[in-house]
C-alpha cells in the first residue's frame, strides 16, 4: 500500500451519495382528498385546563404546521429524501408467486416489503422525518409511546442518526414479550420505561387503581404526553394516528403505484393491517382518487386484530385516545377508552382507539375491514415463511391473511385480480410470539 508521501497516491474515490431518482419528491396530504371533513379535536366539557393547548406546547412546530396544512402534496426536504433513500427506499414490491402457487389462484398477490427497512419496519419513514425537524428546531430530546416496540425502535434508530435523545414508554405486556427487541432498543441509546409506570401521575393512577396494568398503546401514549408536560425541554412525537405520520407514511403508496404501473399492473386490492392506521393511511391514501372513479372496483381493506376489533365492532364517537383522559377528544371507531385489552402479541394493533383519517374512511364506506384472532395470523406467519422464505411480524400477518382470503375467493370465482398487502414489519424479533403459538410442533404441523 502506498503512503500519502509516496510518489502516485491518490484519495480513495468517495463513494456516491444515495440516489434519489425514484424517491417521492412530497408527500400526499390525505386530510383535503377526503369525502368529508376531518373532525376537529376538542376539550372535555369538564376539562381543568385545555388538552389542545399542551398538545400545542409539547409537539413540534412543523408538524403542527403539516397537519394544519390544506395542499395536496406536502415537500419533502432534501436532507430527509436522502436519509429515505439511505434507508433503502424504495422498497421492493414482490410478487408472492410460490404463496400464489400454494394456493392455486389465479390471483396475483404482490408483498409490499417495508420489513427490509434497517429497524424492520415501515416505522422509519416517519421517524427520520420527525427527527430531522426537531434537529431543525434544536430540539435535543424526544418523547414517545410504542406498542409492538417497532415505533419505539425507528425513534431510537433515528435519534441517534440526528444527535437526539429519546425516551420511549413501551406498552408493558409487549415489553416483556419482546426482550430481543428492548435489548435493541437500549443498544440504540434509547431510555424505555414499562407503561404503566411509576414515572408519570397517569401511570401512577392506573397502577393504583388496578386498570390497564397490562399496559396498550393507550396507556403509553398518556404517559409520555404527561412526560413532556412536565419537561419543557423534551418534544412529544407520535408514531401513528394523526394526519402527518400518515402522510409521511405515504412513500408507500406512491411507490406502489409507480412499481404498478411498470409492470402493467392495476390493483384490484389493497390490504394493509390496522392499528393507529400509518401504514394503511400511507398504502391507500394516494389511491383515494381511484377509489373515487372506480368505486368497487377498488377493494380497500383493514385487517385488525379480533383483541382490538374497532372498525368491525367499534362506535363512530368521540373518545380519549388514553385511559386517563390526558389527551384531547377525538373523533374515531374506539371501543371506549375503559376497555381492557387482553394479553396479545400483536402489541401494534392493541389500541381501543384509531385515527380520526381512517375513521372517515370506514365511515365514508371507502374502506371494508376484517378482524382476525392471533391464533390466525401467527398460522399466517406459518405459511409465508414456508412459501415465501419470509418471517413477517404479527400485525403483517393480519394483512396477508387477508390477501390469502381474497386470493382463495379468486380461487373460487375464477375471476382472477391483482391484490397487494403491505408487509409492515419483520418477525425476526417476534420469535416468543411464534414459539409460544407452536412451540416444538412447529416442524409437524
Amino acid at each position: 500500500m502506498q503512503s500519502r508521501e509516496q510518489p502516485g497516491w491518490s484519495p480513495e474515490p468517495v463513494a456516491p451519495g444515495p440516489d434519489l431518482h425514484d424517491v417521492p419528491m412530497s408527500w400526499f396530504n390525505i386530510v383535503p382528498n377526503l369525502p368529508a371533513p376531518l373532525p376537529p379535536a376538542r376539550d372535555p366539557e369538564d376539562a381543568k385546563g385545555s388538552r389542545l393547548e399542551v398538545q400545542q406546547r409539547i409537539r413540534l412546530d412543523a408538524m403542527r404546521a403539516q397537519d394544519a396544512a390544506t395542499d395536496s402534496f406536502l415537500p419533502i426536504p432534501e436532507r430527509v429524501r436522502q436519509e429515505l433513500a439511505g434507508l433503502g427506499r424504495p422498497t421492493p414490491l414482490l410478487r408472492a408467486r410460490a404463496l400464489e402457487e400454494y394456493l392455486d389462484t389465479p390471483a396475483r398477490i404482490y408483498l409490499k416489503r417495508e420489513d427490509v427497512l434497517p429497524t424492520g419496519s415501515f416505522k422509519l419513514n416517519s421517524a427520520v422525518t420527525q427527527a430531522y425537524f426537531a434537529a431543525q428546531q434544536g430540539v435535543g430530546t424526544l418523547v414517545t409511546e410504542t406498542g409492538a416496540g417497532q415505533w419505539g425502535h425507528a425513534v431510537a434508530w433515528a435519534a441517534r442518526r440526528f444527535g437526539l435523545h429519546a425516551i420511549v414508554f413501551w406498552a408493558g405486556v409487549s415489553a416483556r414479550q419482546k426482550p430481543g427487541r428492548h435489548t435493541v432498543i437500549e443498544m440504540l441509546g434509547a431510555q424505555v420505561h414499562q407503561s404503566p409506570s411509576e414515572l408519570t401521575a397517569p401511570g401512577k393512577a392506573l397502577l393504583r387503581d388496578g386498570r390497564h396494568v397490562l399496559g396498550s398503546l393507550g396507556t403509553a401514549i398518556g404517559e409520555a404526553i404527561s412526560y413532556a408536560a412536565d419537561h419543557p425541554e423534551t418534544r412529544y412525537i407520535s408514531g401513528s394516528n394523526l394526519p402527518h405520520v400518515l402522510a409521511h407514511q405515504t412513500v408507500i403508496g406512491q411507490e406502489v403505484k409507480t412499481q404498478l404501473d411498470a409492470l402493467g399492473e392495476t390493483p384490484d386490492t389493497l390490504i394493509a393491517c390496522v392499528g393507529g392506521g400509518s401504514n394503511l393511511g400511507g398504502l391507500m391514501g394516494p389511491f383515494l382518487a381511484d377509489k373515487a372513479e372506480r368505486g368497487d372496483g377498488l377493494l380497500l381493506l383493514g385487517a385488525e386484530s379480533a383483541a382490538a376489533p374497532r372498525l368491525t365492532r367499534g362506535e363512530w364517537r368521540y373518545d380519549h385516545a388514553d385511559p386517563e383522559g390526558v389527551t384531547p377528544l377525538t373523533k374515531s371507531y374506539t371501543l371506549g377508552r375503559d376497555y381492557e385489552l387482553p394479553d396479545t402479541h400483536v402489541g401494534g394493533l392493541r389500541q381501543h382507539s384509531g385515527s380520526s383519517v381512517v375513521g372517515v374512511l370506514r365511515q365514508q364506506g371507502l374502506l371494508d375491514a376484517v378482524a382476525y384472532e392471533e391464533g390466525e395470523a401467527f398460522d399466517t406467519g406459518r405459511v409465508v415463511l414456508r412459501t415465501e422464505g419470509m418471517l413477517i411480524a404479527p400485525e403483517s400477518c393480519h394483512a396477508v391473511r387477508a390477501a390469502i382470503e381474497q386470493a382463495v375467493q379468486a380461487r373460487e370465482t375464477g375471476v382472477a385480480k391483482t391484490i397487494v398487502a403491505c408487509v409492515s414489519g419483520n418477525g425476526a424479533l417476534d420469535l416468543d410470539g411464534y414459539t409460544a403459538r407452536f412451540g416444538g410442533r412447529a416442524a409437524h404441523a
